[in-house]
């Protein structure tokens, strides 16, 4: 009997062994607010439209997020949450109760403390939505991390500022909602990730277009300090002057100049106060894009000043940071159709310093040339990126890695995409190691840069560092060793790319911050 127990006792610890380790995080757990139910799936524990945040709606609207409220029931967090209110039609519908967050985890046990990655979508501020299906997080889950995607307001709902928003304050300031949505979202990861087997010491942000304009704008707003503790920048950065004449590079705005876009809003929507904004529905506010204030404002508060002063004073989260941008984000941002439009906005927007960035990126005789491109791209991508890793090389301690995107097919001669490079967005189906979602002719470069690319981001989201694992070494940038690393057939190293030109375009920019003028 004795040997039979022994047996027996043997037995059930090999069935739980055995069943740890397969085991996942339950389905079904509980929040700081409440109970959800999640689903299986892929060897991961998945859980989908959690509130992060009150619905901003009624009263709510064009508020500072508020907590949501607690709940009793079990509620189902299998499906996604609607998108924000846009113009369009984003995947799975739309609505002003949108405040909700997305966890992907492969965590064993509650106690696994795992890195944590969240993911901030782009859309210029006034579009954007989580369901996206090249953002699924579930392969880069799968290397290790929590993955969380997050939602926020976008267009006027999300950064509409108006004279009456700024009294009902008591930080005497309005617009930039949205951001303050993310900064909610995060402090929701802080105080509730490690139930989902995360670790709230271990955040890292990133997010591309606006996703990573955001995330450099979190690295320099003192609310969202101590929050994360690394950020990714994919094609966004936010550098540049404010003014009240706004081109691709040169969006911020001063609280002044949003107020009065925030009457004429008012305007167009065809009421004469807050109030009978609050009440119109949804559905019959001005969402066009360029309507009311569709974009982050300097406030003093969400962004205190310039980023560019910010970061020369040190003033921002000095932590580590992996940025870059693609190599012909100019298709996506055109500086014209003919040389002449194109050398007329040159002119027009560049004024005194035309001649010589038209030397630098010529625009071409008789079709608007690559150039004239990088142009378009080095002013709204570009200059940003090497600004940001100059001054943080300059006035922090933390490292800079650096990337420059340039896979992409080499177009004969004879096809109407000769000369073609990387178009924006280009780079997060590699990133999220979705190729098929946005392009069926995938390559083996493709998918080798792809894993590369996961990797990297992988390795320094869990480590503060891209490299390890055996992929070629990529080192920090310096300002006395400016290395960039090239996503081009194999990772590889380079210099600053167009360095020269962008030293013409940094005259101009550093003239624009000094004098804080616009054209």
């Amino acid at each position: 009997m004795a040997v039979q127990n022994s047996i027996h006792c043997t037995l059930i610890v090999l069935l739980l062994f055995s069943n740890t380790g397969n085991a996942q995080i339950p389905e079904k757990l509980k929040t700081d607010k409440g109970w959800i139910q999640g689903v299986s799936e892929n060897g991961l524990t998945i859980f989908r439209g959690i509130p992060f945040a009150a619905p901003p709606v009624g009263r709510l609207r064009w508020k500072a997020p508020q907590a949501v409220s607690e709940w009793t029931d079990v509620r189902s967090a299998e499906h996604f949450a609607a998108s924000p209110m846009q113009a369009g039609n984003p995947v799975g519908g739309k609505s002003e109760d949108c405040l909700y967050l997305n966890v992907w985890s492969p965590a064993k046990s509650t106690r696994d403390q795992l890195p944590v990655m969240v993911w901030i979508y782009g859309g210029g501020f006034s579009t954007g939505s989580t369901a996206e299906p090249w953002y699924e997080g579930s392969k880069l889950a799968q290397k290790g991390v929590v993955f969380v995607s997050i939602a926020y307001r976008v267009g006027p709902l999300g950064f509409l500022v108006h004279p009456s928003l700024n009294a009902e304050s008591k930080d005497h300031v309005s617009g930039n909602y949205g951001l303050l949505d993310q900064i909610a979202a995060l402090k929701w990861i802080q105080k509730n990730i490690a139930r989902f087997g995360g670790d709230p010491r271990k955040v890292t942000i990133f997010g591309e277009s606006a996703g990573g304009l955001s995330v450099s704008m979190l690295c320099a707003s003192p609310l969202a300090k101590g929050l994360f503790r690394g950020a990714i920048s994919q094609s966004g950065a936010s550098f540049g002057p404010a003014g009240n004449i706004f081109y691709p590079g040169e969006n911020m705005k001063l609280l002044s100049t949003a107020n009065e876009e925030g009457v004429k809003y008012l305007h167009n929507a065809g009421v004469s106060n807050i109030e009978e904004l609050r009440s119109l529905p949804p559905d019959k506010l001005p969402m066009a894009w360029g309507v009311g204030s569709s974009w982050p404002v300097i406030d003093g508060y969400v962004i205190p000043d310039v980023q560019y002063t910010l970061y020369s004073n040190g003033k921002y989260s000095d932590i580590p940071v992996l940025i870059g941008y693609n190599s012909d984000e100019g298709l996506s941002f055109s500086p014209g159709k003919t040389p002449e439009e194109c050398t007329e906005s040159v002119r027009k927007r560049y004024g005194k310093f035309a001649d010589d960035l038209l030397k630098a990126y010529p625009v071409g005789d008789t079709s608007v040339s690559r150039s004239a491109r990088n142009l378009s791209r080095d002013a709204a991508f570009g200059w940003h990126n090497w600004t940001w890793a100059k001054l943080q090389s300059q006035t922090g301690h933390a490292k800079v890695f650096y990337y420059f995107f340039d896979q992409h097919p080499d177009y004969p001669a004879s096809s109407s995409m000769f000369g073609y490079g990387s178009p924006h967005a280009q780079d997060v189906s590699y990133v999220f190691q979705h190729l098929e979602a946005s392009d069926p002719n995938i390559s083996q470069s493709d998918v080798s840069i792809s894993k590369a690319m996961g990797d990297y981001w992988i390795n320094f989201v869990k480590f503060g560092d891209p490299n390890g694992g055996g992929l070629p070494q990529w080192s920090p940038f310096t300002n006395n060793s400016p290395i960039v690393m090239y996503f081009d057939k194999t990772p590889h190293p380079g210099p600053v790319p167009d360095i020269e030109a962008l030293k013409v375009l940094d005259k101009y920019f550093q003239w624009k911050i000094s004098n804080n003028k616009s054209n």
